[in-house]
């Protein structure tokens, strides 16, 4: 059994003297596990608790000697103890309190603020409305439930720990990029005089020591995609439902595009009579105008929608607005549990063998023109809108082979509905 502490009197705090030396000597005070009273080499005295929070030991401290009498302090440290069983980190609500008081007198700046400030100061120099976006929802979701209320001048390691810990194991790409943007937003904060000392968020020499690398945690999967002999049957089962996130769906397996190019697609963005959709740079992901040729299965999918006198989305939401990215997922989630409760397999990923998801589409498009085609492997990143090897970037900006590509995309579109003859013919004159 563990040896329990001897409880010690107000006398024996008053007498207690440092053992000597350079450290700080620990003295057992009894009565609430883990209570001590330290004693600094030039006699100053306070009281610790030493605890568990989150996995982590800690000292916490508790207030100076003679201000804080014994009694005081033992009361403290069982409202301590009472509140890490709660599953509450003491110091954590404590920093909060100080931080609202120092915010309501007008001092200091908390962390919610100065994210609202960099964000203003920021977001303007980024040139993709999509980072402007992610930035700003990253730092909401995940860093300010832990951080907002604390004063940037108070943050130290450990509380951003609190805030990357629980994604760092499930969401690791996400939890380095929000690792990173704390960062910034506490390097703003440094730089505008808010705070002082090292930044508790950098990475090397600092937060590497306590979170596994992130390579070590987690590699990159790709998206679980249709394999590709399933694919005219998945799109086939696709055709047959209704609403507009099924037919967001459908036009961007036709067109292999992103789904957030689909969602927000503005009916001023097509040029029907040359069958072209015009994507600006602005949305896309490589920042760079996109042209994207439309086989005569999109248009006729385009030509059976209907057009909102007052809102410009080709694929509206109920409510008006754009269709969510997870209004597409749903649809394919709904799709693959038809397909189990037929007792068949349903549409699942070749390799992971994980249920198929919307950005998958692409992979099964760019399997389709490695395995199925002669089309070229440059013309597939086109139309892909990739990012492609120099020489290919420089003959992609002067024409970007748009021609070309309406043979492969018309020979997409017939291999998604199914036509197998005209599907080989057009492969056979693709050379």
């Amino acid at each position: 059994m563990p040896r329990v502490a001897e409880e010690l009197g107000s006398l024996d705090i008053k007498r207690a003297v440092h053992g000597g030396g350079k450290s700080t000597t620990m003295i057992s005070v009894g009565g609430v596990t883990g209570l001590y009273l330290q004693i600094t080499p030039n006699g100053a005295k306070s009281w610790i608790l030493r605890a568990t929070i989150g996995g982590k030991r800690g000292d916490h401290g508790l207030g100076g000697y003679p201000s804080v009498t014994l009694a005081a302090a033992r009361e403290k440290a069982r409202e301590a103890r009472d509140k890490i069983d709660r599953g509450i980190d003491p110091i954590a609500e404590r920093k909060a309190a100080k931080a609202a008081l120092t915010a309501s007198n007008g001092r200091g700046l908390t962390f919610a603020q100065a994210t609202d400030r960099y964000l203003a100061a920021k977001l303007d120099g980024f040139e993709n409305a999509k980072h402007k976006g992610q930035w700003s929802s990253t730092l909401r979701t995940y860093a300010i439930p832990t951080l907002g209320s604390l004063m940037v001048s108070d943050i130290g390691v450990r509380d951003v720990l609190r805030a990357l810990q629980p994604i760092w194991m499930d969401k690791t790409e996400t939890a380095k990029r929000v690792r990173g943007r704390i960062e910034a937003v506490l390097s703003w904060a440094t730089v505008s005089g808010h705070r002082a000392g090292d930044n508790p968020a950098r990475w090397a020499g600092n937060l590497k020591e306590l979170l596994p690398a992130a390579s070590k945690v987690a590699k990159s999967e790709n998206q679980p995609a249709v394999a590709l002999d399933d694919a005219p049957a998945w799109f086939a089962a696709l055709r047959s439902r209704e609403g507009f996130g099924a037919r967001a769906l459908e036009f961007a397996a036709l067109t292999a595009a992103r789904s957030g190019e689909v969602r927000g697609a503005q009916w001023s963005e097509f040029d029907l009579k040359n069958a072209q959709w015009i994507i600006s740079a602005e949305r896309m992901k490589m920042s760079r105008e996109h042209r994207v040729p439309l086989p005569a299965a999109a248009m006729a999918l385009l030509d059976g929608l209907p057009r909102l006198d007052d809102n410009d989305l080709v694929f509206p939401a109920v409510r008006g607005g754009m269709l969510s990215d997870m209004t597409l997922s749903a649809t394919m989630r709904r799709i693959h549990q038809a397909e189990i409760d037929a007792q068949r397999p349903g549409f699942v990923d070749r390799t992971s063998k994980r249920p198929a998801v919307p950005h998958g589409m692409r992979s099964t498009f760019r399997d389709w023109v490695a395995e199925r085609t002669d089309f070229s492997g440059d013309m597939a990143e086109i139309a892909l809108a990739h990012k492609i090897s120099s020489a290919v970037e420089s003959a992609y900006r002067r024409g970007d082979m748009i021609e070309k590509r309406k043979g492969m995309m018309a020979a997409w579109a017939d291999f998604l509905i199914g036509d197998a003859a005209v599907t080989a013919n057009i492969i056979m004159f693709s050379r």
